[in-house]
């Protein structure tokens, strides 16, 4: 196997582990010591987290000592090999400490031109595990999953996601637009999540006007990998550490949910 595919079966594996360590934290949760990142925001971080990101560390510099790791608690790890595994211990913390059960593992590589090549989103709770590697397709644990081929707003729920760091006005014109043209949305406090859900075709398509990379270059992946259509924010130069605006949707809605953004 090549290396990329190396890193494809290890990868599985460890996502599975993580959240293994995070699923035994959350049936804990009443006793974790609970802090705020930022401000007066819902940015909200525990132990598990950095327990959780400190596991997939470790792991990776076991088996890939050489690779560049960017964790959302742990910052930037320089590496040689010219490869970067984006890293999200845990996705959905505030649904996590409330017992809500949308949150996951969201693991990425960036191969040495910064493509994203390799994405696992591991929910634990539910023992489901979303993996794709470019050109290879998108699978929920074995089987080969993909984007709902429906071509109207109203044949599906639409996943939308918004953070205390924009101001509501940022969303509100989007979700006018959406509802006036008969579609519906949820949130449900976990990005990653929800961009795997639109890979398996269970939500026709997801917006949010700020991601971090870390909370969606794996979903994106997967959806791509699935037959879905996604902006190319990620393109762009600054998205690894600036992030930016995410829609991606299954493709005969795409085109109708890119008229709602300014």
């Amino acid at each position: 196997m090549d290396s990329i595919s190396n890193r494809y079966q290890f990868i599985q594996k460890v996502a599975v582990d993580a959240g293994k360590l995070a699923v035994a934290y959350y049936h804990q949760r009443d006793q974790l010591n609970i802090e705020k990142k930022h401000g007066d925001g819902q940015d909200l971080v525990t132990v598990a987290d950095k327990k959780t990101e400190d596991f997939i560390r470790e792991q990776i510099n076991q088996h890939f000592p050489d690779d560049a790791i960017f964790g959302e608690e742990s910052g930037f790890s320089q590496g040689a090999s010219g490869y970067t595994w984006v890293v999200d211990p845990i996705d959905g913390t505030s649904a996590f400490i409330f017992g809500l059960a949308s949150w996951c593992v969201s693991i990425a590589l960036l191969d040495k031109q910064k493509n994203t090549v390799i994405a696992a989103v591991y929910d634990a709770v539910h023992n489901e595990l979303f993996h794709a590697m470019k050109d290879h397709g998108t699978y929920l644990n074995n089987t080969s999953v993909k984007v709902n081929p429906v071509s109207s707003l109203n044949a599906g729920l639409l996943g939308v996601g918004i953070s205390t760091r924009m101001p509501p006005e940022t969303i509100i014109p989007f979700l006018d637009k959406l509802l006036h043209a008969n579609g519906m949305f949820v949130r449900n406090g976990s990005a990653a999540l929800m961009l795997a859900y639109v890979a398996a075709g269970r939500l026709i398509g997801y917006f949010e006007p700020h991601l971090n990379s870390w909370d969606c270059l794996a979903g994106l992946l997967l959806i791509q990998e699935a037959g879905g259509t996604t902006n190319n924010s990620v393109s762009h130069p600054d998205f690894l550490t600036k992030g930016g605006c995410v829609l991606a949707s299954s493709p005969d809605v795409y085109q109708q949910l890119a008229t709602f953004l300014p």
